[in-house]
């Protein structure tokens, strides 16, 4: 159909031929300017969706993530560290291992070397290195592809947002909020303090977080005593602190150490000596001990002390806050106790006989046969039985049969036995003899008072395949000595008796084998050590050292219907009419008993109290015997009471706590002292710090005690003890065994060392017959005593005013009169009658009296 159509005037066909090129020519052209306007709109409304959509999810990034002032706040956990009183280093606590040190006390060559290492441009950039960026983008699908760790191009500053974030993850989004962070950081701080909160904060390995924990652990130095190689060490720890352990690839880490040098000398911080120089030296990094006690001799003491930390201030703080506590330790004194203390607990054990072999294991039938080792020489690989040595040390140490510290003793295996020596292996494959003459105290155990028949061959004690400790005899590490661990178990404690301090402690033979500290936390009944606080009570009630009471059978009733009758150490032995100061010399227990009636229970409940044995003493008379039950803590620190003149102490483990930032928030010591603080000396005195403690005794009868106990070990139970110290000191102290000798104790003094020593089973049981303070605790008294001593000032015991020394006749207590033999001074206060006319708690039955016919006997009389 050919329709017309008007066209302003002019009359055309729609099918017109002459027109059709012209109008598609300018439809296409259209068409494509439509098209590329389309997209141009869309592509600018999606360029801004997605910068809309960029800003909301950076702005997403920002919630939650830390701000200004909390970044400015920041604490890293800082570990805590315990001190001697000699400022030793003690024991270490922490979650992580971390000291943190202030900016201006960390030394150039520190800062050098990790900027060298990690970031060589960190004080030009404001955040974030783009090329870094850049390299790590272009690198991003080849590792992908291959598996490998991803390249983060991090800063510094990235690496401390990223610690401050408290992830490790690798998502863009993790990235993306380091880096805002690290942006945030470069315009809150200076360069010095993100510095400063990254080399605190790194951790580079063996627990240690921050330099100056990584320099004290590696190195064992202080930062401001690193070199340039020990520097750059740690910082190759930054990077994968696994993968350069010090013990195991030495050579991969001198190789990346000595690449950190030679970027130090690029960037300027090295000369070419010091490069040359630093680049010759060993690497010379080894791994410092675990947290805890630094060594083993202080661990009852360090485990003490964390236990008092926490409650005073909570674990959070203990193991995060960076405290700094100085204690009362003296380290060596501590070394001298505990081996004291082991010495005479191990010949205590000997005495008893031998209980066997820890463990046995099966040996090959060729103990020269080797387990070979991939990639290791046949003759360097171990032996079969080596390899099983080194199991079987795991497993005991897992199940607390045997421990890691009983050094110098070492777990070996039995090989071989002959008549006269066994052979043994150790654990670094060497190989030793156990002669006969070290196997003669190893009689079979039979029961606690019995022991089998004399050795004459070694196969009477060992077997081959027997696991056994053994202590070398020599440098040589030829022949070596049979031990075991003793079944029993014990405390001592050494103080100050003037302050309280504790200067040592040994709360058992071994703390890898029970932590359970029996110097402070075993409640036990101190049998005679109990005594003296029955004649002090007396001598504050009208008697005197002289006073007479009688030594005679004893009868009172006692719970129930039952009647209570106590006995000297030896039955059916009484010695009749004896002075106070003998009836605590010889430890006589019916005439302690007859005093304790006589002066009355409860007023020594009283002055028990008053010094701090305990305060849940039964109301029976049998607590004059001791009865009740204290801690080895307690009772020596009442015995210091007596010494010290009769002043109140309490024991005192912690000196002073600091925080992280040096301020004191604990001192034991509240006096105030206003002339401490001057710069110099100029000539003045010393500084007068009053002593307000209160008195728990009379001064003077602090010291008639201190007179008695002195006898004990020059005329009594304890005078085994001077024969093992070489010097003429002045010592005091008191015995005690419990029935059955279920608890063996001495506790004593030398006028400025308070000294206790228990011993027991942990489960109570018999010591065995004879094995009571005199035997078993005495010895480890005078042991330690006689190391001790010999270091300190030698001063005699301090009498105060109102003392009168006054020479009697030892037998009666009398006033010495010309020829008298065993003339002894007696101290009587000065309204004391000398003469002896008070004769109190003597029974007047004429029966009683007749009994005691060896009054005054030589004989050691009880230890009960």
């Amino acid at each position: 159909m050919n329709a017309k159509y008007d066209l302003g005037g002019v009359k055309r066909r729609a099918s017109d031929p002459a027109d059709e090129p012209k109008a598609k020519k300018g439809g296409i052209w259209m068409l494509l300017l439509r098209i590329i306007g389309g997209l141009a709109a869309i592509g600018t409304v999606a360029a801004i969706a997605v910068v809309i959509g960029i800003f909301v999810w950076l702005q997403s990034l920002h919630v939650g993530l830390p701000s200004e002032q909390t970044l400015a706040d920041y604490e890293p956990p800082v570990t805590t560290r315990v001190h001697a009183g000699t400022g030793e280093l003690l024991a270490e606590f922490a979650r992580e291992r971390r000291l943190f040190v202030p900016d201006a006390a960390i030394p150039a060559v520190v800062k050098q070397a990790f900027i060298s290492a990690e970031d060589k441009n960190f004080y030009d950039h404001g955040g974030l290195d783009y090329r870094g960026i850049a390299r790590a983008a272009l690198r991003f699908i080849p590792d992908k592809l291959q598996g490998n760790s991803l390249e983060g191009g991090s800063t510094i500053t990235q690496q401390v947002a990223k610690n401050m974030l408290l992830t490790a993850d690798q998502r863009f989004e993790r990235k993306a909020k380091e880096a805002i962070v690290a942006q945030r950081m470069e315009k809150a701080f200076s360069k010095e303090h993100i510095l400063e909160l990254y080399l605190n904060e790194i951790y580079l390995g063996n627990r240690s977080y921050g330099v100056a924990a990584a320099a004290l652990n590696y190195f064992g130095k202080p930062l401001s005593a690193l070199e340039p190689h020990e520097a750059a060490y740690l910082a190759t720890l930054a990077k994968a602190p696994a993968n350069y352990r010090p013990t195991v690839y030495e050579d991969r880490a001198i190789a990346r150490r000595n690449w950190i040098l030679g970027r130090m000398h690029e960037d300027g911080y090295l000369t070419d000596e010091e490069l040359e120089t630093a680049r010759a030296q060993p690497l010379g990094a080894s791994l410092a001990p675990p947290l805890g006690a630094r060594e083993d001799a202080g661990q009852y003491f360090a485990e003490e002390v964390r236990r008092r930390v926490a409650d005073l201030y909570g674990s959070e703080a203990l193991y995060d806050g960076g405290l700094s506590i100085r204690t009362t330790l003296d380290p060596e004194m501590q070394r001298m106790a505990r081996l004291a203390f082991r010495m005479h607990l191990v010949e205590y054990d000997r005495r008893h006989g031998y209980r066997g072999p820890i463990s046995t294991l099966a040996l090959p039938n060729d103990l020269a046969e080797r387990l070979p080792v991939e990639g290791e020489a046949s003759s360097e690989a171990p032996f079969i039985w080596q390899v099983a040595l080194e199991d079987e040390q795991t497993r005991l140490y897992k199940d607390r049969k045997a421990a890691a510290d009983l050094d110098p003793w070492e777990l070996a295996v039995v090989l071989s036995v002959a008549d006269q020596s066994a052979e043994i292996g150790l654990l670094d494959g060497q190989r030793g003899r156990l002669p006969l003459d070290q196997l003669t105290w190893a009689r079979e155990f039979g029961s606690i008072d019995s022991r089998g028949p004399q050795i004459t061959r070694a196969g009477q004690v060992l077997s081959a395949g027997d696991v056994v400790y053994v202590e070398a005899l020599s440098e040589a590490r030829e022949d070596f000595a049979l031990y075991q661990i003793p079944a029993v178990n014990g405390g001592l404690v050494a103080m100050d008796p003037h302050t309280g301090r504790v200067l040592a402690m040994v709360g058992g033979f071994s703390f890898d084998l029970s932590e359970f500290n029996r110097a402070t936390q075993a409640w036990r009944q101190p049998g005679s050590t109990f005594k003296p606080f029955v004649y002090a009570t007396a001598l504050e009630n009208g008697y005197t050292p002289s006073s007479i009471v009688l030594d005679a059978p004893f009868v009172a009733p006692s719970l129930g219907n039952s009647w209570w009758k106590p006995g000297n150490y030896v039955a059916g032995r009484f010695y009749g009419e004896s002075t106070l100061r003998l009836g605590i010399e010889k430890s006589r227990n019916t005439m302690t008993a007859r005093l304790a009636q006589d002066i009355g229970i409860g007023r020594i409940i009283d002055t028990a109290e008053t010094f701090g044995v305990s305060e849940r003493l039964p109301r029976e008379l049998a607590i004059s015997l001791g009865a009740g039950e204290t801690t080895l803590m307690r009772i020596t620190t009442a015995y210091a009471q007596f010494v010290n003149g009769g002043r109140r102490i309490e024991p005192i483990l912690i000196d002073r706590v600091q925080n992280r930032y040096g301020e004191t928030i604990y001192a034991w010591d509240q006096r105030s002292c206003f002339d401490c603080d001057a710069e110099a000396w100029t000539g003045q005195g010393e500084p007068v710090l009053a002593d307000d403690r209160e008195y728990v005794i009379d001064p003077r009868t602090a010291f008639q005690m201190v007179s008695i106990l002195e006898g004990v070990i020059d005329r009594g139970t304890g005078a085994r003890i001077k024969s093992q110290i070489d010097g003429d000191y002045p010592l005091a102290g008191k015995t005690g065994t419990t029935d059955d000798y279920h608890d063996a104790w001495f506790v004593g003094f030398s006028p400025d060392l308070a000294v206790g020593v228990y011993v027991g089973y942990d489960t109570p049981q018999s010591l065995g017959q004879g094995e009571g303070g005199s035997n078993v605790a005495a010895p480890i008294f005078g042991e330690f005593m006689a190391r001790v001593l010999p270091k300190r000032d030698v001063v005699p015991f301090r009498a105060p005013s109102g003392i009168r020394l006054v020479r009697v006749n030892a037998k009666t207590g009398k006033p010495a009169q010309s020829g008298d033999p065993n003339v002894i001074l007696e101290a009587f206060k000065a309204e004391d009658n000398v003469y002896g006319a008070n004769r109190f708690a003597t029974d007047s039955d004429p029966s009683l009296q007749g009994r005691a016919d060896e009054s005054i006997s030589d004989d050691l009389g009880g230890i009960y």
